[in-house]
């Protein structure tokens, strides 16, 4: 028996045993499950340091994510930039290696719309998610960035994370006056939640491509903005990227992307398209 689960507080809603359970099936791993947990990040150490040797990966959700990083015998370089891990992997010897397989789910989505390299983004936000999607963006190469976050500190915290990544980037103000005076940008992420950025649809509906996080209820208002031949990319196409990364980590082996893309889209039938990635693979 190999058992992985998603821990989290709140937990109930996760799609992520659909995505793993899809995957499971698909490949053949009979002896593979994939459950819920409900866990504060304060219930996590203890959890993790009891789990038996059946068990084979955990996704974290909030609140837990930084101490998934504290709790990881080993990071990866992500994990020690970013100081938060969404995935834990059981190592040979027993202990846990950590990961963030949400800087792969913002890489996987756009990549799977095609969004070209390169050029000026702008971010929405200045979170944990904004973080893991500056990451993403200095890997595939972006020419120059800018975060509108909503409180300064935020914005500080990932204005100093894409300086350490070598970005070229500044911040300016989360409203109105400050984004009517931006022009030139190719790519808007949003990482804000549902209804923040509502107030600045308008003046970011030129953007060619938009990133959303949000993908219920959908459309947004951000999205349904813009023209209609718009590039969209949501928070569900990075959903189903990081949740494949996860489960190669878990498993060892190569996702069944179609059958966890198809899963997903039946669990949430009113979200938007999830376009297979580029290349075609499954």
């Amino acid at each position: 028996m190999r058992r992985c689960a998603v821990l989290g507080r709140p937990v109930e809603h996760s799609l992520s045993p659909v995505l793993h359970t899809a995957g499971y099936r698909a490949s053949g791993l009979r002896g593979w499950s994939y459950e819920r947990i409900d866990c504060g990040a304060e219930d996590l150490p203890d959890l993790v340091a009891a789990l038996s040797s059946e068990w084979r990966g955990l996704s974290v959700t909030m609140p837990g994510k930084a101490a998934a990083a504290a709790v990881a015998d080993v990071r990866s370089p992500r994990v020690d930039r970013l100081r938060v891990a969404n995935t834990l992997v059981r190592l040979p010897d027993g202990g846990w290696s950590a990961e963030n397989t949400d800087v792969d789910g913002v890489i996987g989505a756009l990549a799977a719309h095609r969004v070209p390299v390169g050029g000026r983004t702008l971010v929405l936000g200045g979170g944990g998610t904004a973080l893991a999607v500056v990451a993403a963006l200095a890997e595939r190469g972006v020419g120059s960035l800018v975060v509108a976050g909503r409180r300064p500190e935020s914005t500080a915290a990932a204005l100093e994370l894409a300086g350490a990544l070598g970005l070229s980037a500044h911040g300016i103000g989360f409203d109105a006056a400050a984004i009517a005076g931006l022009g030139g940008c190719e790519l808007l992420v949003s990482t804000v939640p549902a209804g923040a950025a509502d107030p600045l649809a308008d003046l970011l509906a030129g953007i060619p491509v938009v990133l959303d996080v949000v993908y219920h209820p959908w459309p947004t208002a951000l999205v349904a903005a813009g023209a209609t031949d718009r590039v969209v990319v949501t928070g569900q196409d990075m959903l189903l990227h990081q949740a494949v990364r996860q489960f190669e980590l878990f498993t060892g082996q190569l996702a069944p992307i179609a059958a966890m893309r198809d899963a997903l889209a039946a669990a949430v039938p009113d979200g938007p398209p999830l376009p297979l990635p580029a290349d075609g693979a499954s």
